[in-house]
């Protein structure tokens, strides 16, 4: 039987695939080796358009009709998938190879109830009675920590929340207990809190199962907690591979320490020690460069030596199974620091420039919102007595996971919507209740937003440069279309876009650019406040580095507020003056960065900062796991909104929590905080993220 086989559950050896267009050959992958042991957790890391994905289409068999593997084998339990008859491999997946992909509602039939789309899985590759099949999706929906299991299996797609149906989505890959699990990007769409749960189960049922795993991932951090090997890849090669010790404490490749470089680890800091960004662009398949692929990039290139002939990856001595694709790993001197960037001058916040008091917004709804309303309505309270200022020059950030009201609010001080009740001050001047239709000019190009995926945002039909000086003509900047070209050519330069991209179609852009091109555009008319809803989090960490560094060298200069909306709090710690958290309309904290970082906490915050994965080893981290799924606005629970997650909600005598909602009340130093917990528990918060010493 195949589970007394005993060598690696996959062995990737020298794999090439290739898509073929009417044009040309484009190689995806090339001479890429990797190989899983039994019980392993391998992460496959890289910035997207490397190959990560095709790999794994590889290993399933399901390339389309364009893809081919050209050369190299793919083994599974040492057969070679390749040599598969369709039959045999219809036995093979699903089976005892599963995937999970990045978005669970394309893997769900809409139509079909979450127990059928289960049972489906033994019932046609084990055979299985139906009673058995319900058994068995009973128990595994139970293993994937869903409430109510029966409930769920009697419920469609579509009544589930994104992280539930990602479990289900997980289940299904393990009700067959496949041998090898292959993950790619499982966790994007999710929220941090839901993320560290979904990463947490994954980890525990690969235990239980004893499941071999490919995590495909661009998160380090995230596959430092999941891994126990790491494969990193550029431009369709394996670049390095190791031990997850040895890759981030020990890297020998130039990528890879420049991919360390550009993110935000807790001892970075936008003013003294900036993120650092690869220079250059990612190179198109069919435009690789001779010898490194990364040569171009790389600061250590070598002409003569780097871009000779085929580079083959090398054994670096001493290390487990650690190898690297770089002719000079030996000669250059990994422990060397970076040469310091320019220091930056912190600009000075100055005038309040924006205030905010009370806020609420309020939508009412059908309460019966799904089949038809019978006249009843009920409200949903998405902003509750929000109350802050920003001052000029000064990045505020709002941090919350989906659902809290973050982007409601951005759309009420945009003017999409309008305010129930409490008063937006724009200078002094009135604004919640102006529409953006009646809003005057000025104010329209003062108050800007920087939309989290670039893609939606540009007309797929209009020139770059057409689309800034389209915004040009609407804030009533430039007097003639020549000074409207020629202050869109000073925009470009401002964001770092080279002048001849003004007569490029979005289409010729890459994600990074295209946001680029988002942020010239809200900048056009001088804004004053600049709202970024997750303006990197659809970007490859290298382009967050120049997009993040872009936005703050911009407002140094024109002294912009920046309300930076993000659930990342690792950009979060690296880019902000102030932090606000919001937890189901509600601010439950605002401080400066450095006092909603270090303890004492909301119990939300500290969740929050106990979620993120931080790609660091030296780095220890209290582990809390939130219980449950965030509330719903529609029916919020009484009291304190987070009180049915809270670990601390036991220290507060009386009920309290169930019964009240907790007052603001104000620590050292104007640091608020809306908890019941009294000053002497929290006083006894310890830190969530503790730095190693060197």
């Amino acid at each position: 039987m195949a589970d007394t086989y005993d060598g690696p559950i996959l062995e990737i050896d020298r794999l090439s695939i290739s898509f073929f267009t009417r044009l040309r050959e484009i190689p995806a992958v090339m001479d890429f080796s990797v190989a899983v042991q039994p019980g392993e957790a391998v992460g496959l890391v890289g910035e997207s358009g490397c190959g990560k994905s095709t790999v794994a289409l590889g290993v399933m068999q399901d390339l389309g009709k364009n893809g081919r593997i050209v050369g190299g084998s793919i083994k599974f339990k040492g057969r070679d998938l390749g040599a598969m008859s369709a039959d045999e491999l219809r036995q093979i997946r699903g089976s005892e190879i599963a995937m999970i992909y990045q978005e669970p509602m394309a893997s769900l039939n809409p139509a079909m109830k979450i127990g059928r789309q289960l049972m489906e899985v033994p019932m046609i590759h084990r055979g299985s009675s139906e009673k058995e099949a319900y058994d068995r999706a009973l128990q595994v929906v139970t293993d994937v920590k869903l409430p109510d299991p029966k409930r769920i299996l009697d419920s469609y797609p579509h009544q589930l929340s994104g992280g539930q149906q990602q479990r289900i989505v997980i289940a299904m890959a393990l009700m067959a207990e496949p041998s090898l699990l292959i993950l790619d990007e499982p966790t994007t769409a999710l929220d941090v809190t839901v993320e560290a749960a979904v990463v947490e189960l994954v980890k525990d049922l690969g235990k239980k199962y004893g499941t071999s795993m490919l995590f495909i991932s661009h998160n380090l951090g995230l596959v430092l907690e999941t891994c126990d090997r790491l494969c990193v890849m550029y431009s369709g090669e394996a670049v390095e591979r190791g031990s997850i010790a040895d890759v981030f404490d020990e890297m020998q490749h130039p990528y890879t320490q420049a991919l360390f470089r550009s993110i935000p680890l807790p001892g970075a800091d936008k003013n003294a020690r900036p993120l650092r960004a690869i220079p250059g662009n990612f190179p198109l398949p069919h435009e690789r460069p001779q010898g490194c692929n990364f040569g171009p990039r790389c600061d250590y290139f070598e002409a003569g030596r780097c871009d000779v002939g085929d580079i083959p990856m090398a054994q670096v001595p001493g290390n487990d199974r650690h190898a690297t694709r770089c002719v000079k790993f030996q000669e250059i001197d990994w422990k060397a620091p970076m040469a310091l960037e320019a220091t930056k001058e912190k600009g000075e916040p100055g005038k309040v420039v924006l205030r905010m008091d009370n806020l609420k917004k309020y939508y009412e709804v059908a309460a019966n919102a799904l089949f038809g309303s019978s006249g009843e309505t009920k409200v949903v309270k998405a902003n509750e007595t929000l109350s802050f200022e920003a001052r000029e020059s000064e990045t505020l950030a709002i941090v919350g996971e989906s659902g809290c009201g973050k982007s409601t609010f951005a759309k009420v001080l945009m003017g999409l919507e309008t305010a129930t009740e409490g008063e937006i001050l724009l200078d002094n001047k009135p604004i919640q209740s102006t529409a953006i239709e009646d809003r005057d000019t000025k104010t329209i190009s003062d108050i800007q937003m920087v939309f989290q995926n670039p893609f939606d945002t540009l007309n797929p039909s209009m020139t770059v440069g057409r689309q800034i000086m389209r915004a040009l003509e609407i804030f009533g900047i430039g007097d003639s279309e020549d000074a409207r070209r020629k202050r869109m050519l000073e925009l470009l330069d401002l964001v770092k876009l080279p002048r001849a991209f003004a007569d490029r179609m979005p289409r010729q852009l890459s994600g990074g650019q295209k946001q680029r091109v988002g942020i010239a555009r809200a900048f056009a008319g001088d804004a004053r406040i600049v709202v970024a809803d997750e303006p990197v989090s659809a970007l490859d960490v290298s382009v967050q580095a120049a997009v993040t560094d872009l936005l703050m060298e911009i407002q140094r200069e024109h002294k912009t507020t920046l309300l930076f909306i993000s659930h990342d709090l690792s950009i979060v710690r690296y880019l902000s003056d102030r932090v606000m958290v919001m937890y189901l309309g509600h601010v439950v904290e605002l401080g400066t960065t450095d006092q909603v970082f270090a303890p004492p906490y909301h119990p939300y915050t500290e969740a929050l900062l106990s979620a993120v994965p931080i790609a660091d080893t030296s780095v220890e981290k209290t582990h809390i796991v939130l219980e449950g799924d965030i509330p719903s606005a529609m029916n919020p629970p009484s009291g304190c909104p987070f009180q049915t997650r809270c670990r601390w909600k036991d220290r507060v005598p009386g009920g309290l929590c169930e019964s009240e909602v907790p007052a603001q009340k104000t620590l050292a130093d104007g640091h608020q905080i809306k908890c019941h917990l009294s000053d002497a528990v929290l006083a006894e918060m310890d830190a969530v993220i503790k730095v190693a010493a060197e």
